[in-house]
């Protein structure tokens, strides 16, 4: 049994967890056991006994792009939180997979370090931002990165060029490969000056408010850009800014974004994103592919 194995080995885990507080959706989920890795090693030895055992899992970084379809998820969650060391060398800095991307872009740019401003916009932790290619202001992740060092199907921890990623527009090998998971990046910035990239992050961040619905729980833009078009466009002339289905609400500020308006359930969020898909399909004949990920 799990308990007995993180019990002995003195792991950081909770019980019948509620992960309202680790999901930007703020749904309120129960989990059957939430673990906090402290090392690296520890969660290859977790992997290990979970893999042996077919135990039903899922690696969290910050939850900043997932939706629980249920209330209950029966297995483990491995939260990565604790693996958030850093290591600077010139320009180049290599980063755990909990660390915060937005902590990590601020870092950078008090330290006259350009490259990862378009970060300071996303609230997903390393390892997750560089699994889906996290981007923004035409900026993204594969842009700066050098290479990461993965966990792979056999427990192995091997280092994975830029190349070997497959990146693409929100994409790459490892959001494809379940099996692999990023314990560590490496990037290379460009020295520049503090303040001025400061001010562009603060330019940025007003503009956001303006424009995003920040002051409600979401996880961020719900669909991929098609290629030439805007998803929040589309969707705002269809009429459908202010639909709801329960709790889900599509925002009136930007339409690319589903707000929980209070007691939304991810029941309400995936029926509303199936609707809009459909309107959408049926409007503009465009098919929109969804950027966030659903949780069994």
């Amino acid at each position: 049994m799990i308990r007995n194995f993180i019990e002995k080995n003195n792991y950081e885990y909770y019980i019948d967890a509620n992960m309202k507080k680790y999901n930007t959706y703020r749904l309120d989920v129960i989990c059957k056991y939430l673990i906090f890795p402290k090392t690296i090693e520890e969660l290859l030895e977790l992997l290990k006994y979970i893999r042996d055992h077919h135990c039903k899992y899922l690696v969290l970084g910050n939850g900043s792009n997932i939706i629980f379809k249920n209330h209950y998820y029966d297995g483990v969650i491995i939260k990565l939180d604790r693996l958030n060391h850093i290591r600077l060398d010139d320009d180049v800095v290599e980063v755990e997979a909990g660390y915060s991307l937005v902590r990590l872009a601020m870092d950078m740019s008090l330290k006259g370090l350009s490259g990862l401003e378009f970060a300071s916009a996303i609230p997903g932790y390393v390892g997750a931002s560089v699994a889906m290619n996290a981007g923004a202001y035409n900026s993204s992740i594969s842009d700066v990165l050098i290479s990461v060092k993965v966990i792979n199907p056999k427990l192995e921890i091997v280092t994975m060029t830029k190349e070997e990623l497959e990146f693409q527009y929100r994409d790459s090998f490892i959001k494809r490969n379940k099996d692999y998971i990023v314990v560590s990046s490496k990037f290379k910035l460009v020295k520049s000056d503090s303040k001025e990239i400061l001010e562009l992050i603060s330019k940025r961040k007003l503009r956001r408010i303006e424009t995003q619905p920040l002051e409600y729980p979401s996880a961020g833009s719900v669909f991929r850009n098609p290629s030439g078009m805007h998803a929040g466009e589309l969707i705002e002339r269809c009429g459908l800014k202010g639909y709801n289905v329960g709790g889900a609400v599509v925002s009136e500020k930007h339409a690319n974004f589903i707000i929980n308006s209070g007691d939304a359930t991810g029941e309400d969020i995936i029926q509303l994103i199936h609707i809009i898909k459909e309107k959408v399909l049926e409007k503009y004949h465009v098919e929109l592919i969804l950027e966030q990920i659903i949780i069994d």
